[in-house]
């Protein structure tokens, strides 16, 4: 296994998943999961994304992608420690999908309504600012065809 990209002092504001359903602009929460955004951002930008299934989609609950394997058992190459906070993982939310207590890595899940057992367990680092329609519609093996990480975030309407 290899090392999580050290966290910088800044960090951009957020990024816009580019699906095959549509746009989706998401702010990250720096401020409750700065090496979960860092790790993000670094993966986005050398393209581990580009072209990654959503492997799990389950409606009302979560759409799941970030795997480099397609299937839900890949990753980066390694781990990120859990930042888990209070923050509540209400429509939108977007965390860090893992198999236990940091292990988490590129796999990220959007979620489509409160989900309370969710709070506290797992780690919320950004959120939905436009395009929920477009994550609503969200089915499995869509595909994510790149994220363009921005460093300011307009809501288009």
């Amino acid at each position: 296994m290899g090392d999580a990209p050290p966290v910088p002092a800044t960090l951009p504001l957020g990024a816009v998943l580019q699906t095959s359903r549509g746009a989706i602009k998401i702010a990250f929460e720096r401020e409750l999961a700065p090496v979960a955004v860092q790790t993000f951002v670094a993966l986005a930008r050398k393209g581990a994304y580009r072209g990654t299934p959503l492997h799990r989609v389950i409606a009302g609950f979560v759409a799941q992608g970030g795997d480099p394997r397609g299937d839900g058992s890949g990753g980066p190459g390694f781990f990120i420690p859990c930042e888990n906070s209070d923050a509540p993982f209400t429509r939108g939310a977007v965390g860090i999908a893992t198999a236990g207590k940091d292990t988490g890595g590129s796999q990220f899940f959007l979620v489509h309504s409160w989900q309370p057992h969710l709070d506290g367990r797992f780690t919320l680092f950004a959120r939905v600012v436009d395009g929920l329609a477009v994550m609503d519609a969200l089915q499995r093996d869509d595909v994510v065809f790149d994220i363009d990480v921005v460093t300011a975030l307009r809501k288009t309407h």
